[in-house]
């Protein structure tokens, strides 16, 4: 996608993307530059899929009467390590699936894939490299390696925010109101962001923070 396809980049790191200073998307989330166009993903991760986790009607009480809207949740990834999550709302369910995939692209995150568990060959990326933690609400996930060929130990959120991120094998472990799919999911998403914020040494990430606040 480019300026041709009706994208004009508004962001310093969109017009890197367009005129091909960055050409794939761990370049751009390690840039520390904040990812604000959806357009600039598409074009770095074409084959970026997403999946409707749960759909809520939300009614709210106004002086010009009642007023409904949808709240969708979304998770977009590769299946081969990147994933992220959002929430959408809208008056119609597709404006808030679109609303909900386009927040997705931008919390898009790395995940550092292997083979970390004790049981495993090393060299894998079928799994994580160590245990992660998330929480959301009431709502904890943990996520432990597991040995190739095991599969997803989990339920069926956890399991598909798992999918998508290129998650084959793994343990899962969650405690809360687990029945709340907003929180599962967004608990499982920031487990995975955890232990994608834990490959990066904490000089590096202040340095990035350096570059966003400048």
């Amino acid at each position: 996608m480019s300026a041709d396809d009706g994208w004009v980049p508004q962001t310093r790191l969109g017009k890197q993307v367009a005129e091909g200073e960055i050409d794939t998307m761990e370049e751009a989330l390690n840039s520390g530059l904040p990812l604000k166009e959806p357009e600039l993903v598409d074009q770095l991760v074409p084959d970026l899929e997403d999946e409707v986790l749960d759909i809520n009607m939300v009614q709210r009480m106004t002086d010009s009467g009642r007023r409904v809207k949808f709240r969708c949740v979304v998770v977009v990834g590769n299946r081969d390590g990147l994933i992220g999550y959002a929430e959408g709302r809208d008056d119609q369910v597709g404006g808030a699936i679109q609303k909900a995939i386009d927040i997705g692209k931008l919390n898009l995150v790395k995940i550092p894939l292997g083979s970390g568990s004790w049981e495993d060959q090393p060299g894998g990326d079928h799994s994580l490299i160590r245990k992660s933690t998330g929480k959301a609400g009431s709502v904890e996930v943990e996520i432990k390696p597991a040995p190739k060929g095991l599969g997803l130990a989990a339920a069926e959120t956890p399991r598909h925010v798992l999918e998508l991120a290129g998650v084959e094998d793994a343990w899962t472990k969650s405690h809360g109101n687990t029945r709340t799919t907003v929180n599962l999911a967004k608990a499982t998403y920031n487990a995975l962001q955890n232990a994608a914020e834990a490959r990066v040494p904490q000089r590096v990430r202040e340095q990035q923070q350096e570059v966003v606040e400048e």
